[in-house]
């Protein structure tokens, strides 16, 4: 466990230089132990549902094989669009499917891939608590976005993605935050209160 600074922005700094010191071979290490565990917690209901991922920027673990070993267990997979500076969308995608730029850096599917609304949504953060609370990176497009799914009357299992030296004692909740419902991270995947 690591210290909790005082505030979230400080939480979120001293995480992402802590996630930032791993070499590129530490990082593909830990990405190919979360796509391993993700797999096998994940598989066995994963048939005809869609996956949501990302395609990782900076140090975030790297989803690529987890969503490859997903879509062969029968997933359908999608990966977020920054349509603009509050929001991002869903869009079907299939492994090996040509990538435009999706904004913040990412990569995405284009403009003609159909929009979906996922089951299961994997989610880069930059701290999370055993809760399942979490932080992300400040702008707020993924708590719209499961807004905005609520409003439709769906509730994606969401999963977040972050190596083991991500992890503090508590994040502070406010009542607009909606809590994971597991986390994955290279030590093994585990189901919060919330996805019990």
């Amino acid at each position: 466990m690591n210290d909790v600074p005082d505030s979230k922005p400080d939480m979120r700094n001293r995480s992402l230089r802590r996630r930032d010191a791993l070499t590129g071979d530490e990082r593909r290490a830990k990405s190919l132990a979360i796509a391993t565990h993700g797999a096998e917690a994940l598989a066995a209901e994963i048939p005809g549902k869609c996956v949501a991922g990302y395609h990782p920027i900076r140090s975030e673990a790297d989803v690529g094989l987890l969503m490859a070993l997903l879509e062969k267990a029968g997933a359908e997979l999608a990966l977020p669009a920054v349509i603009d500076r509050e929001t991002i969308v869903f869009r079907a995608f299939r492994s090996g499917e040509e990538l435009v730029a999706g904004g913040f850096g990412t990569r995405a599917p284009g403009e003609d891939a159909g929009e979906v609304d996922p089951d299961i949504l994997l989610m880069p953060l930059s701290v999370f608590d055993e809760a399942g609370n979490r932080i992300g990176y400040g702008a707020g497009h993924y708590d719209r976005a499961i807004a905005r799914l609520a409003a439709r009357g769906r509730k994606p299992f969401l999963v977040g993605i972050a190596f083991d030296l991500q992890e503090v004692p508590s994040v502070p909740a406010e009542p607009h935050d909606v809590p994971l419902d597991a986390i994955i991270t290279e030590s093994g995947f585990g189901r919060t209160e919330n996805g019990d």
